[in-house]
């Protein structure tokens, strides 16, 4: 199983960069960051310094959205950093939910992000793709490389996923909704004439290495208010009990009353109050190495192919080296 750890760029830069270089010394391969202009620094840039103080680790957004960009910027952006560094970014990519909220516009349509999946990844590897009804190649790409993985959680997106994408994101680590996403997103690509092995699958959820309990679900609750972002859009578009969407994932998010995205992602996050301990017990990977170990293990018998932890906390040091020390030796054997 591969590793990524998930950060916000909140300045200052150098210690998105520091924290990344801990995560590539502790055995982490991948680093993500978030993506939203308003709300945290512009995170292609601070890619670009990652890359230059790393060897292997590879970088991309969680996610970015077809939306705040222009295709062929996304594409040419990502394609400058593999020719300076190396094949060594991935294009999450989803409708755009606090990008795009914030910015006072409605997330992306499924078609928009399906449309841009492929236009994106065949503009980035060299091959003509079609803007706006105009064909356009980038001429100097050479040998360019880059995997497009997709963030979902309703049916219709993951279809979408098995449909298109290289990689499927779940952001949280509950084992009966992953089993239930996975084989979604596999089915889909089944359908759609796909190798489902061939899709990369990235669970991404916050982790907290320590015996207190309550201290680690408090720093890591803001997580399930941000995942019922998401839940309320797919209970307003398929209803509360339309079988479309697993009750479990829908009954917590009964006592939400809206969200304030100024603390998006945060710890002690206001907007989360209604989320219970249960949730964040199933959503997030809490208490000593052993408790982590043992939902990694479960987690990859169900086919997931990279843990990303996201470390939005007050131990992000701590939890980088517990999981170098502990964890990923005891997971990878």
């Amino acid at each position: 199983m591969d590793f990524g750890l998930v950060l916000q760029t909140d300045p200052p830069a150098s210690a998105v960069v520091s924290l990344m270089k801990r995560a590539e010394r502790n055995g982490f391969r991948y680093g993500w960051t978030f993506d939203s202009a308003v709300l945290w620094q512009e995170p292609f840039v601070i890619y670009s310094q990652i890359l230059a103080n790393t060897q292997k680790l590879h970088i991309g957004p969680m996610v970015t959205n077809p939306g705040t960009r222009t295709w062929e910027v996304t594409a040419s952006t990502f394609a400058t950093l593999n020719d300076m560094y190396g094949n060594r970014t991935v294009c999450g990519i989803g409708r755009g939910d606090s990008a795009m909220r914030v910015a006072g516009r409605k997330p992306n349509t499924l078609a928009r992000l399906g449309e841009a999946i492929e236009v994106i990844r065949d503009l980035a590897e060299g091959r003509e793709a079609v803007v706006d009804g105009n064909p356009i190649r980038i001429p100097w790409i050479r040998d360019g490389k880059l995997p497009v993985w997709m963030a979902a959680y309703g049916p219709k997106a993951l279809a979408l996923a098995g449909q298109k994408a290289d990689g499927f994101i779940l952001q949280l680590a509950d084992l009966y909704l992953t089993e239930w996403m996975v084989k979604s997103v596999r089915e889909a690509a089944v359908a759609a004439g796909r190798d489902p092995a061939a899709i990369t699958i990235c669970v991404a959820a916050p982790a907290y290495v320590g015996e207190d309990l309550t201290h680690a679900r408090d720093q890591c609750r803001w997580f399930g208010g941000m995942v019922g972002n998401h839940v309320a859009d797919l209970v307003s578009r398929y209803g509360e009990h339309s079988g479309m969407v697993p009750e479990e994932l829908t009954d917590y998010i009964k006592a939400r009353h809206g969200y304030d995205y100024s603390h998006h992602g945060r710890s002690g996050n206001p907007s989360t109050d209604f989320v219970p301990d249960e949730i964040v017990d199933r959503f997030c990977l809490l208490g000593p190495p052993e408790a982590h170990i043992e939902k990694l293990r479960a987690l990859r018998d169900l086919g997931v192919d990279q843990f990303a932890v996201y470390d939005m906390h007050d131990a992000r040091e701590a939890t980088i080296d517990a999981y170098g020390q502990h964890v990923i030796p005891a997971v990878n054997g």
